[in-house]
């Protein structure tokens, strides 16, 4: 660990960006969080393996987890403290190439592995330390884009809001899987997979705190579908599609959505636009189902990989890979427009996760 510092500035509210190392990122940055303005203020790196370009926390027991995004895929944990992240366990492989996503599933850690075609589940012991060997579901199936859906490619992994089950969502095969997760052996067993607009590209979902109501950001057309979810039968049905642009993009510039995010109270949603590089934001105030597409923002760098909302919802938070930086905005209450506030430099920043 890198220039750890045992200040407690933000009153122990604290900020994780993972970054890709192989575009110049330093590891895993720890970030300050000042309560009252959302400011973000380093305070230390940490090196792990190679592209820690999503991380998640598990509060309990204050553990963070990261993917290595690399060929020989594995997922890394650290404790959270004061003076920043220390190890805790070893490098653990995922089985697959080049995890994009991870997320916690009871005692499972799961991964979606893009280059695989595949989603992970590794046992979790009782501090949170990940082990293996992992159990491995490959998909199958394939894509109209001949250059991007030749094969599978998962790219987001996570469990509902019951925790009956898991969706895996995959580009290469322009759908979204349904698991559940055995208890016995914590395989994925496929339950359902829901076939969305061929060649459009899903890359990530998010839920409605109404837990049946869910958006799937599409990469390859910037589409954002909206789904009604049956979490008594493990069932996901596509009831309506919204562009994510409020004007064609420029004839040489191609739009490439990343992902979706859903304030707390279910009023608004946004998605994060690379290409454009813009953040779209959407009313909810016709209903879940009938997002509407209300303006749209500069994400004030190049290529927001990733956007995330605060704890408060009142903050958005977004990751711009190309250049270098976590850039912050104010919502508008009323309106939930974004406003630029503020930017630290993080080069290569994939992720930025929150927590104590």
């Amino acid at each position: 660990m890198d220039g750890a510092r045992s200040t407690d500035q933000g009153g122990g509210h604290r900020a994780y960006i993972g970054s890709f190392t192989s575009g110049g990122g330093r590891g895993i940055t720890t970030a300050a969080v000042d309560p009252a303005t959302g400011a973000l203020t380093p305070l230390s790196v940490t090196r792990t393996a190679d592209n820690p370009s999503c991380l998640t926390l598990a509060r309990e027991p204050g553990v963070l987890y990261a993917v290595s995004e690399a060929e020989h895929g594995a997922v890394a944990a650290f404790r959270t403290g004061a003076d920043g992240l220390t190890a805790h366990g070893p490098l653990v492989p995922v089985g697959a190439s080049g995890p994009t996503h991870l997320s916690l599933a009871g005692q499972r850690l799961l991964t979606a592995n893009y280059t695989s075609g595949s989603v992970s589940s590794l046992p979790l012991d009782a501090d949170g330390v990940p082990g293996g060997p992992p159990a491995v579901l490959a998909h199958q199936g394939s894509g109209p884009d001949p250059e991007r859906q030749q094969a599978p490619h998962a790219h987001q992994v996570l469990p509902d809001p019951s925790g009956r089950w898991v969706l895996s969502v995959d580009l290469g095969t322009d759908s979204v899987r349904v698991c559940a997760l055995d208890p016995a052996d914590g395989r994925l067993r496929p339950h359902e997979e829901t076939r969305l607009r061929a060649g459009s590209g899903p890359r990530h979902l998010a839920f409605h705190p109404d837990g049946e109501t869910v958006y799937v950001i599409h990469e390859l057309e910037p589409l954002l579908t909206v789904c009604r979810w049956d979490a008594r039968g493990g069932r996901l049905e596509a009831t309506a599609e919204v562009a994510v642009l409020s004007e064609e993009a420029p004839a040489d510039t191609r739009p490439y959505p990343s992902v979706v995010a859903v304030s707390p109270d279910g009023r608004f949603a946004w998605a994060a636009v690379r290409g454009v590089n813009t953040i779209a934001a959407f009313s909810l105030a016709d209903g879940p189902a009938k997002p509407r597409l209300t303006g749209s923002t500069h994400c004030g760098g190049s290529w927001p990989r990733d956007l995330v909302l605060d704890p408060t919802g009142r903050r958005l938070y977004v990751a711009n890979e190309w250049s270098g930086d976590v850039t912050w905005f104010d919502l508008d209450p009323l309106t939930g427009e974004p406003r630029a506030a503020g930017s630290i430099e993080v080069p290569a920043a994939a992720c930025v996760v929150f927590g104590p």
